[in-house]
């Protein structure tokens, strides 16, 4: 290799491929980084939908519950106030005995 221009001819060709081999890893390195970092993000967004269902069912079944245990509520408060409505025209009853004996 006495002649420079052969030399740097081949200087040239070495220094494009070893840039090639270097950036061909850089680029299989990202790929596989970014491959990676996809699998993940689908698996977080897939725990995420798992989560977000089971609370929505959790909150489901307890406001089924409530709801079944407000119809016993509605029941003991209509009880109730049945029971008022007759302390009520019992008082009622009794107050208009009062009067008409003291008029």
């Amino acid at each position: 290799m006495r002649n420079p221009v052969v030399r740097a001819f081949f200087v040239g060709k070495a220094v494009a491929d070893v840039l090639r081999e270097r950036w061909e890893g850089a680029l299989a390195d990202l790929a596989a980084e970014v491959g990676k970092l996809w699998a993940e993000l689908q698996e977080s967004w897939q725990t995420f939908a798992q989560d977000v269902m089971a609370r929505a069912e959790a909150e489901a079944s307890l406001a089924t519950q409530e709801m079944a245990s407000s119809t016993y509520k509605v029941e003991d408060l209509q009880a109730t106030l049945d029971d008022l409505r007759a302390e009520v025209a019992q008082l009622r009853s009794e107050l208009q005995k009062y009067r008409n004996r003291s008029a």
